[in-house]
């Protein structure tokens, strides 16, 4: 039977478990996510693709969750958010299968299914865990429990591509050199070997992913009671819809647009470094170095908020690095602009930490479903790396950084005043 908990009111060594338990979860789909910013060379070379085309990668992963965050709402209302938790491991858990048949053929569609399976059960797993971190301690200090889940998550971000790449790219430049000299065949032996190198990793993750499911199922995980977490004032009171939220609308906006950038300063780092010439023995550890800024911002975010900085203003500052660090990696020679590159993770760090409180303030009833609206704007995620991928095919990968100006200013909007609206 399900141990159904009111926000606030977890004893202290339930809710230092809870912590530890969605701290794991949290760790897991950092692990899977990160590893795109690996796989968009890898498949680019095994399936002989473009840019634009590998970073279909990025959006079958994330599109995913624009379909499917209603839908994981409606899970949640069925199963609750632990068991929830346990369908989300399990449905992760299949779309890590899929890329065993994606390997021996080598057909990139079969990948890209995967990718989305994958984000599917992220989706649904999202949808449970983000409100849940974000519900079960006081309001104020939302920003710095979903900073410790971040610094597992991106944790595990960094280690995520030197993992896969060890099994997958440990020899990338011989082999891209070693490719350019060979028959059709020849040639098609060779990236079909290439291909084969994901079966193992991937089947482990299934292994890991299935049991862990097992383990939130039969964990003493208390659920928590959304309906009640947010006290419902006179105004909120007569709201009928999810639309009649200013702060959450906007919320999703500044959230679609920060995944965005997010996912193209980890995932197009490796291309981009590679764009310039620098060798894939180097340019593999380059989403690792994005994500390790990040952790530093979390670590930051931890001493900070709110002791010394509030959620909103920590947001203002993430803006405004994020437009001069992109700046500065336009217009910067090779390694400098990858340097910049990489330190947009700091910039980053804090956006989704202090966003998410910020968007569903005073939602009472309406939280799951404003939390699938949020999960529903990671779909930035698929779309502006497409924006990316196309500017550099047709320009170069340098000056494509530029999609990224924008996003930060609309960012720093929603800080400065956005999200105090309170009506229309």
């Amino acid at each position: 039977m399900t141990n159904k908990i009111i926000s606030g009111s977890l004893s202290k060594s339930n809710y230092l478990f809870s912590i530890s338990i969605i701290g794991l979860l949290f760790f897991i789909f950092g692990f899977v996510t990160w590893l795109n910013g690996i796989l968009i060379p890898y498949l680019k070379i095994a399936c002989e693709l473009t840019n634009f085309q590998a970073l279909f990668v990025a959006f079958a992963f994330y599109i995913s969750y624009t379909i499917m965050a209603l839908p994981s709402s409606w899970v949640l209302k069925k199963t609750g958010f632990k068991n929830g938790m346990m369908v989300g491991l399990l449905v992760m858990a299949l779309g890590t299968l899929i890329f065993i048949p994606a390997a021996q053929t080598r057909i990139y569609s079969f990948f890209l299914l995967g990718l989305f399976v994958q984000g599917t059960g992220l989706a649904i797993l999202q949808t449970a865990s983000n409100p849940y971190i974000t519900i079960i301690g006081p309001h104020e200090s939302a920003a710095k429990r979903i900073s410790i889940m971040g610094i597992c998550n991106k944790v595990a971000g960094a280690l995520a591509p030197l993992i896969l790449a060890y099994f997958i790219l440990n020899d990338g430049d011989e082999f891209v050199a070693k490719l350019e000299g060979l028959e059709y065949a020849a040639r098609t032996l060779a990236l079909d070997e290439l291909a084969s190198r994901v079966i193992l990793p991937y089947l482990i993750m299934t292994i890991v992913l299935v049991i862990l499911g097992l383990m939130i199922r039969f964990s003493l995980l208390p659920d928590i009671e959304s309906e009640q977490d947010e006290p419902s004032d006179d105004l909120n009171h007569s709201k009928t819809n999810i639309f009649q939220f200013p702060n959450l609308v906007l919320g999703v906006l500044a959230l679609f647009l920060y995944v965005g950038a997010e996912v193209i300063a980890g995932d197009t780092i490796i291309r981009y470094g590679i764009s310039l010439d620098i060798p894939i023995s180097t340019a593999k550890l380059f989403t690792s170095f994005t994500l390790f800024s990040m952790v530093v911002g979390y670590i930051l975010g931890i001493f900070l908020i709110p002791k010394i900085i509030s959620q909103q203003k920590a947001l203002e500052i993430s803006a405004v690095l994020g437009v001069l660090f992109t700046i500065a990696a336009i217009y910067s020679p090779p390694m400098l602009s990858v340097t910049f590159v990489a330190l947009l993770g700091l910039a980053n760090a804090l956006v989704w930490p202090a966003i998410w409180p910020l968007a569903i303030h005073g939602l009472g009833k309406f939280l799951k479903t404003g939390s699938a609206m949020l999960i529903m704007a990671i779909a930035g995620g698929a779309i502006l790396p497409l924006i990316w991928g196309k500017l550099s095919d047709n320009y170069n990968t340098q000056l494509a950084y530029w999609i990224l100006v924008p996003c930060y200013l609309i960012i720093f909007m929603y800080a400065n005043k956005w999200h105090k609206k309170t009506s229309w």
